[in-house]
């Protein structure tokens, strides 16, 4: 697997989607089936990307291995997961956007809220990690090794049915990429939104 994520970050994107990562964070196991994610690319190219100006404390990650987790702390509230993938000698991730909790739905109930949807688990960035329990202590563990708390297994086949299209939330230059990959009519699939101007 280590040789597939050594390929720029929009080239595995798709190949993740089916694939599953598994949690087993304070005990407890949750199995979630990838159905939505996003590639950013390295320093220089990718405006989007966290990893475009240069490699700094909280993206150093992203220059690393492949077959990482870079967990990341975005609007002061939310935890996202990628997996790191990309080329020799460059940086890039793919940002695991939704997925569909195969196993452990009571342990992710208790994580989202009593009230919540199975279909809304995990759909979206921030509700994926908290489903999975995923937060910034497992920035830069392995997720292609047996001992991980959090591990990636890739799909048997490649999804058929995939669409590409502008990635969310991101502004300026990198606006218009299409590195946003998700399985058509996939109920888990998060809503698409342009980026929002900040507020000064």
């Amino acid at each position: 697997m280590r040789d597939l994520l050594a390929q720029h970050a929009s080239v595995v994107a798709p190949l993740l989607l089916g694939g599953i990562i598994t949690s087993d964070v304070d005990g407890r196991r949750v199995r979630v089936r990838l159905t939505e994610v996003e590639a950013y690319g390295g320093q220089g190219e990718d405006p989007g990307s966290h990893a475009f100006r240069r490699e700094s404390p909280r993206n150093t990650t992203m220059f690393g291995p492949p077959g990482h987790a870079y967990v990341y702390f975005t609007y002061g509230m939310h935890w996202c997961l990628n997996a790191v993938a990309h080329e020799p000698d460059s940086a890039g991730a793919v940002l695991i956007r939704a997925g569909e909790v195969l196993e452990g739905v009571e342990v992710a109930r208790q994580r989202r809220g009593a009230q919540v949807r199975d279909r809304d688990l995990a759909r979206g960035p921030a509700r994926l990690t908290v489903a999975l329990g995923v937060t910034g202590e497992l920035d830069g563990v392995s997720l292609i090794t047996g001992r991980s708390p959090l591990r990636l297994s890739l799909p048997p086949v490649p999804a058929a049915d995939v669409v590409t299209g502008a990635r969310t939330g991101v502004g300026g230059a990198g606006a218009s990429t299409p590195w946003r990959f998700h399985l058509r009519d996939e109920p888990t699939v998060s809503p698409y939104r342009p980026a929002q101007p900040r507020r000064r």
